[in-house]
């Protein structure tokens, strides 16, 4: 897509601060140089991932924004470890083993037909008037989704019958994304590998 491996890391290093700060009182975005990093300016969807322990522990993000990219994953950041609703807030003693994955968005294109959608490119968008959900790429990935499975998790996902995309067809918007994680892992003691 677009972001440099610096690019990467300046967002790895956002985040990382974003959720060590959230206990503080005076919490405060980094300094960046923008002039060096512009793409960091872009306003574009965005989703933060927190793990412990290889299980999900938050995930939030946004399909478009309203503010340049290295604000926006400040605030998703935040609203991951604190807001997800399937998990308790991230505790302070937790911050230290959640290893963190970012997912940038491209912008959600509405498909014509179910076989536009690729596993392992695309995520999927599920807007009808009662039912919205979203599953990012790497989801259909990790669960070794077939097209039909993806389908079935995204109406799941809504809160609709999982088998719903069989008996109509739904307005569903596909996008990519650029997806990165911080590389060093922790061990159960919140120490660097």
């Amino acid at each position: 897509m677009f972001l440099t491996k610096d690019e990467k890391g300046i967002l790895l290093l956002i985040v990382r601060q974003s959720i060590e700060s959230i206990y503080e009182e005076f919490p405060s975005l980094p300094e960046i140089d923008y002039a060096r990093h512009p793409s960091l300016l872009i306003h574009t969807g965005c989703f933060v991932t927190l793990t412990k322990q290889k299980q999900l522990r938050g995930c939030i993000g946004y399909v478009t924004a309203h503010t340049p990219l290295a604000e926006t994953i400040w605030e998703v950041a935040r609203l991951s470890a604190l807001e997800d609703p399937r998990f308790p807030p991230v505790t302070s003693e937790e911050i230290s083993r959640l290893l963190i994955e970012i997912s940038v968005l491209t912008p959600a294109v509405p498909i014509l037909n179910y076989n536009e959608i690729k596993i392992g490119t695309h995520g999927l968008i599920l807007d009808e008037p009662d039912a919205h959900g979203l599953l990012l790429p790497q989801v259909a990935t990790e669960n070794r989704f077939t097209v039909n499975d993806f389908l079935s998790a995204l109406c799941q996902k809504a809160g609709a019958d999982p088998f719903l995309w069989r008996t109509k067809f739904l307005n569903i918007k596909t996008f990519t994304a650029e997806v990165f994680r911080e590389e060093q892992h922790r061990d159960l003691t919140g120490e660097r590998k």
